[in-house]
């Protein structure tokens, strides 16, 4: 299970921290806020970006979330900055039209940070996690199909499926199997039911600390969110958002998002693509450059940051910088979106 990061400094309560937004000033000099620009955060979260860009310069930022919890949570920021702040309850796949709406666009920069925050992990009602007993929801939104819905509806090998190629779970048939059988007996409605019937399922992996519910609950969060689809949406509706010149920086924590991001970056600065398992290799298109890439290798989070948060570990950043070539148009399949079958 991976998570944006951990909390410092903002507290829900005595004792519990809420969010440390994860490679922060990389970010921060990803963008290179300057006075009298725009820029979207395309995950709010606890706001850790939002307020790094605003306190660099004299700027603005349109903040979207589709966490209803999130934009509730905005208010204390959006009183402190004033309308230099707005914030939106939307996807980022949306966040070009939001930018229209808000009469905002073209816009200066967009960061966008992928994957659960620690936020909505470390509250068990939202059924992000193995580790405390909660409903299996990890809806991001409000509404929706639930992984409960997911996991009690979904036939054995469309399940099988989903596992193998969203979570890269190995025993996904195995698990699958044992879902079908025990959820004709009773409804699986909790989160620590379903990791106990993985964890029996797979049995323990010597030598491995991973739980080994880990990838199945990945898989599930993934596939309720449409995240993986989100995501290569969100990164065409930057490149129709940015003016000449913005920057894009995206944050990302496990393999499947990294490699959306790359090739994005790469097809549209005119790089050639290696392809992956889910994409073979293919020739770049004739459409002009529409970004050049700022970091060929992603930036990772220093020793003193993973000291501090341990779930940064995974982070990788990518940046780039919009040319003035037009968009391209979006093709998911061929950015690495993997077909499941359901």
């Amino acid at each position: 299970m991976t998570a944006r990061g951990r909390p410092g400094g903002k507290f829900t309560e005595p004792g519990r921290a809420r969010h440390i937004p994860v490679l922060l000033s990389e970010v921060v000099e990803g963008l290179r806020p300057v006075d009298g620009a725009t820029y979207i955060d395309g995950t709010f979260g606890a706001g850790g970006y939002t307020r790094a860009i605003l306190e660099a310069a004299d700027c603005s930022v349109l903040a979207l979330d589709r966490d209803p919890n999130a934009i509730l949570g905005s208010q204390s920021l959006k009183r402190e900055f004033g309308d230099r702040l707005t914030v939106v309850e939307s996807r980022f796949s949306e966040l070009d039209l939001v930018a229209r709406e808000q009469d905002v666009s073209p816009v200066d920069g967009i960061v966008l940070d992928i994957g659960v925050s620690s936020m909505q992990l470390d509250v068990a009602e939202r059924g992000f996690s193995f580790q405390a007993e909660g409903p299996l929801d990890m809806r991001m939104s409000s509404s929706g199909t639930s992984a409960a819905d997911v996991v009690n509806k979904t036939d054995e090998e469309a399940l099988a499926s989903i596992l193998y190629v969203l979570g890269e779970e190995r025993r996904s048939r195995a698990i699958a199997r044992a879902i079908v059988k025990l959820r004709a007996e009773a409804p699986i409605t909790t989160t620590r039911q379903l990791a106990e019937i993985v964890s029996r399922a797979v049995g323990g992996r010597r030598g491995d600390p991973q739980h080994p519910a880990t990838q199945t609950f990945q898989a599930l969060r993934i596939y309720v969110n449409d995240e993986l689809g989100e995501l290569a949406r969100a990164l065409s509706a930057a490149e129709r958002c940015l003016k000449p010149g913005g920057r894009l920086v995206v944050v990302t924590f496990h393999s499947l998002e990294d490699r959306i991001v790359k090739r994005f970056l790469q097809e549209r600065s005119g790089k050639e693509s290696q392809g992956s398992r889910h994409l073979p290799a293919q020739s770049i298109k004739s459409e002009p450059p529409s970004f050049e890439i700022v970091n060929r290798r992603p930036l990772t989070p220093q020793k003193e940051e993973l000291e501090v948060n341990p779930r940064a570990r995974s982070a990788r950043l990518r940046a780039a910088v919009r040319t003035q070539a037009p968009a391209w148009p979006l093709d998911e399949a061929e950015l690495g979106v993997p077909a499941v079958e359901d």
